[in-house]
């Protein structure tokens, strides 16, 4: 017996309307997958209707490859190292001075450059605008380094700037020589042209970022907040362009950080009668210290979007070897993630340790830094974003965190978007050799670092970002 009737027409109704969306569904799902499948990186503000700025080429010739190479590897000759806050090279320092001006006599003697001494060691630099309406932005870097001896096993000597293999080796060829040298020569080759910019910008290099800037950094604040200077954007160190070393990612990304990590200095203190060790007591200051930083080590801050705070070193101090110790310490750094506050950090600290004869001390601290916009009207964001993508039309761009602070941290309070970024390639086992042994950077690498300053800056010379590109054309 078949179906008939009104009762199978509305059944037959309704299998073709459930059909026709489960294959509309269907179809929808296809085109998207196929998209992400083929997704152009430059899709977005990439494709739309930019200013046009007339830009300057930079090509790079052999006099002039020759030239940029002998001005950063003098840079990277003089040992600008910060030992402390209280112990820093400024015999070095003065000469870095010296350096930069014989390096980059244009910038020096333009006119449209004004420069200046901050805190004697500091450099400060204003490039005026033919438009003064539009807000100024600024590029940081900072000309200290970390200590470096040849005896910790380094290929050439660290402050040797020696070549090998299209290489150069050296404190301070990634951190951050090669930006303070970068953005000085781009400079020098605009003004050589005969550029002068429309949008006004700053130029702020700090002695002192690797002991926490305080006297670089924050007196360019300090500076810059007396004379009302506001911000469009602040572009410092920070990520880079990780090759092969994001795993699942095929190609390279540019990772643009928005925000850094915050950092605390925890001190862990156990203070008990003195005693001989021939006659130890049940628990000693040692054991009872050791203990709280065992159950510190066996739990961790929590892990949060796939990455946890780094575990600091941890470090004891004891006297002669026959005494059990009155008092025992121990000191823990932490990178605190966005989405934690210092104070959780210490209360989680606490909880763990679960001692009251532990006591727990914050040496010093600061919250993670505000998240800086990333999105398709963000200024500063697309315009690193667009500077990437010129020189690199394959790269993936994408916001990341900045996991160490830089000086950048300083200047929250003149700007709301800070970026953290520089094109300095990265490849597996690259990472080990920031702060570690046998700094370096390709030739080729810092002519790209170049470059990108050069356009970077005649990029910013627009009025307003393009209107963007996926508002009108949605699926």
């Amino acid at each position: 017996m078949t179906e008939s009737g009104p009762k199978f027409k509305i059944v037959k109704f309704l299998k073709i309307i459930i059909g026709s969306f489960l294959i509309t569904v269907l179809l929808l799902f296809t085109i998207a997958s196929i998209r992400t499948l083929l997704l152009d990186v430059n899709v977005g503000l990439q494709l739309a209707h930019w200013e046009k700025t007339k830009n300057l080429s930079l090509v790079i010739d052999g006099h002039q490859r020759e030239e940029l190479l002998t001005n950063f590897k003098g840079a990277i000759r003089i040992p600008t190292v910060s030992f402390s806050e209280t112990e820093i090279n400024t015999t070095a320092l003065l000469e870095f001075d010296r350096l930069l001006r014989k390096a980059f006599p244009t910038v020096f003697s333009s006119n449209l450059v004004h420069h200046e001494l901050v805190a004697n060691y500091s450099h400060l630099f204003w490039v005026q605008g033919s438009q003064p309406g539009l807000v100024p932005y600024m590029l940081l870097a900072h000309i200290d380094v970390v200590p470096a001896t040849e005896s910790d096993g380094w290929e050439a000597p660290p402050f040797s700037a020696q070549e090998i293999d299209d290489f150069i080796y050296g404190r301070g060829t990634i951190d951050d020589k090669s930006s303070v040298m970068g953005i000085l020569q781009s400079l020098e080759y605009l003004l050589r042209k005969g550029y002068a910019p429309r949008r006004g910008f700053y130029i702020g290099f700090g002695h002192d970022e690797e002991v926490s800037g305080y006297q670089g950094a924050v007196n360019i604040v300090r500076l810059l907040k007396q004379r009302g200077v506001q911000l469009a954007f602040v572009l410092d160190e920070g990520l880079a362009v990780l090759d092969g070393v994001i795993s699942g990612l095929e190609g390279p990304a540019a990772l643009i950080g928005i925000s850094e990590k915050g950092s605390a200095t925890v001190k862990l203190s156990v203070s008990m009668v003195p005693g001989h060790s021939s006659m130890p007591p049940r628990e000693t200051s040692i054991g009872i210290l050791a203990a709280a930083v065992k159950r510190l080590e066996e739990n961790p801050m929590p892990r949060l979007f796939g990455q946890g705070p780094e575990r600091g070193t941890f470090e004891h101090l004891a006297h002669k070897i026959n005494v059990i110790p009155s008092l025992a310490e121990a000191y823990v750094n932490l990178r605190i993630h966005s989405a934690q506050s210092l104070q959780e950090v210490l209360d989680l600290i606490h909880s763990t340790v679960r001692d009251q004869r532990v006591k727990i001390e914050l040496v010093d601290g600061f919250d993670p830094l505000p998240i800086s916009s990333a999105d398709e009207k963000s200024f500063g964001f697309q315009i690193i974003k667009k500077t990437v993508l010129d020189m690199f039309p394959t790269v993936t761009v994408a916001p990341g965190i900045c996991i160490g602070n830089t000086d950048s941290r300083h200047f929250k309070d003149l700007t709301s978007d800070i970026y953290r970024f520089a094109p300095v390639w990265f490849k597996p086992g690259d990472a080990q050799r920031f702060h570690g042994i046998n700094e370096r950077i390709s030739k080729k690498n810092y002519e790209e670092l170049v470059v990108f300053y050069f356009n970077l800056i005649q990029n910013c010379d627009i009025q307003h970002l393009p209107e963007a590109h996926s508002s009108v054309h949605e699926l």
